[in-house]
């Protein structure tokens, strides 16, 4: 009975080894873009305007992609959310600079 168990698990063994393989298909070529690449340097006021951001929205919510929304569009939202965050007028000032620039 071992036997048989052990040549049958040499034929499976055989077989599953001598199965066709998957082939990944040939995909061209994509650049990639470092980080470094990707960021912009800022000013003074507006690295402190992104530290605003990152810090003050942050503690209650995921931060959004500046581009996610048209200037118009932030306007009401910086609005409503400098009254939650408890920032005073230039610190949003900061904040929406920093915005504007990304966009």
């Amino acid at each position: 009975m071992k036997t048989k168990i052990l040549i049958l698990t040499a034929v499976v063994l055989l077989l599953v080894s001598c199965g066709t393989k998957k082939s990944v298909p040939a995909t061209p070529a994509t650049p990639v873009v470092t980080e470094a690449a990707k960021t912009t340097t800022l000013t003074p006021e507006l690295a402190e305007g992104k530290n605003l951001y990152e810090n003050s929205c942050a503690r209650c919510h995921k931060l959004f992609d500046p581009k996610k929304f048209s200037q118009e569009d932030w306007k009401p939202i910086l609005v409503k959310m400098q009254k939650k965050a408890k920032l005073d007028d230039t610190q949003m000032a900061s904040i929406s600079n920093y915005i504007t620039s990304q966009l």
